[in-house]
């Protein structure tokens, strides 16, 4: 499993001229699932996420996590985070899991997130054309791979 976080200011997702999903200041989070992957992945991702600190103190370091500063979190599924473009000129998909095993793990880590004590947490909508209107604060992006963890 593998997630994107985007610090932010704020974020959107929209589907279909219609917001469906907004946070403030914290984290727009895109999530891929591969083969294999399991609630084990997701708990793993949902406590790196909610206790990384990479929210700023008053003296401008890093050092405060998204529990600190009380930051929100819109979570966008993102199966092109397992593309593969090493032949030719278009990306292949087959290490991104299947929509019925996909869709539930994303839930999943948007729940695990909350548990965590992330209170705000927001998503799109599985398998639909989004527009995802990120504000990136800093900018900050850090991947995080359950592969690397």
């Amino acid at each position: 499993m593998r997630v994107v976080l985007q610090r932010v200011k704020q974020g959107s997702v929209t589907v279909n001229g219609e917001i469906v999903g907004s946070v403030g200041e914290g984290f727009v989070i895109l999530v891929g699932v591969t083969h294999g992957d399991t609630q084990a992945e997701a708990d793993l991702l949902a406590k790196k996420t909610a206790n990384l600190r990479v929210f700023e103190d008053a003296e401008g370091k890093m050092n405060l996590s998204a529990l600190d500063v009380g930051a929100g979190a819109l979570v966008i599924s993102q199966f092109t985070l397992y593309a593969d473009a090493k032949k030719g000129r278009r990306p292949s998909f087959i290490d991104a899991a299947r929509p019925e095993i996909a869709e539930p793990l994303v839930s999943y880590y948007g729940e695990r997130l909350q548990a965590e004590g992330i209170e705000r947490v927001e998503k799109g909508i599985f398998g639909a054309t989004m527009l995802v209107e990120i504000h990136n604060d800093g900018p900050v992006t850090i991947i995080l791979d359950t592969n690397d963890l």
